[in-house]
């Protein structure tokens, strides 16, 4: 089996909530070794790079929002609602909701390793959003959050935990929340 690194992070609303050992012990119980471990209070520029800055992935965020809205017969006014002319600039508004959120806290920073860990790992988490997450995963047992009621509120969802999506990714966020000398070799 292939060994993978993947980043958790530990969002600060599952910090405040007190889930950190309950949420770290999942993942010891599912066969990973904790390989690099810290709590920081990020920085609005380590979050801003941490997200991505395309414009696909910013529209998709602005789409999100107005389906979200749509499926619960909501109609958003772009210009009244959120102060925007277009789906990029509300793409961009949300991403900043997720800066601001994001550092408005403690955070947990884990890397993991074992068997493909990406994938596994994110199936511990859960869908991203929390109320369709299945029980037995981290948002599915502890979360109930919805996008509709994060887009009223104007905010992001609280989904308790990040967890890299992709090879790419892993490598990519590791890099950014860990130096070399912070990671324990297994090799």
């Amino acid at each position: 089996m292939k060994t993978e690194r993947t980043l958790v992070l530990i969002k600060p609303d599952g910090v405040e909530r007190k889930l950190v050992g309950e949420i770290i012990s999942r993942f010891e119980r599912a066969g990973f070794k904790i390989i690099g471990l810290g709590i920081v209070k990020p920085s609005k520029k380590i979050i801003d790079k941490h997200y991505p800055k395309n414009r696909q992935w910013i529209e998709n965020l602005g789409y999100n929002l107005i389906k979200t809205s749509e499926e619960a017969n909501i109609k958003v006014d772009l210009k009244k609602d959120y102060g925007v002319k277009n789906i990029y600039e509300l793409g961009l508004k949300i991403r900043q909701w997720l800066i601001d959120f994001m550092s408005s806290g403690p955070v947990v920073k884990i890397v993991l390793e074992g068997p493909q860990a990406i994938m596994t790992v994110r199936k511990l988490v859960g869908k991203t959003i929390p109320f369709l997450a299945e029980p037995g995963t981290i948002r599915g047992d502890f979360s109930c959050d919805s996008p509709l009621l994060a887009n009223l509120e104007k905010r992001p969802v609280k989904n308790l935990v990040h967890a890299s999506g992709n090879k790419k990714e892993a490598d990519k966020e590791i890099k950014l929340w860990f130096k070399k000398s912070e990671l324990i070799n297994t090799d």
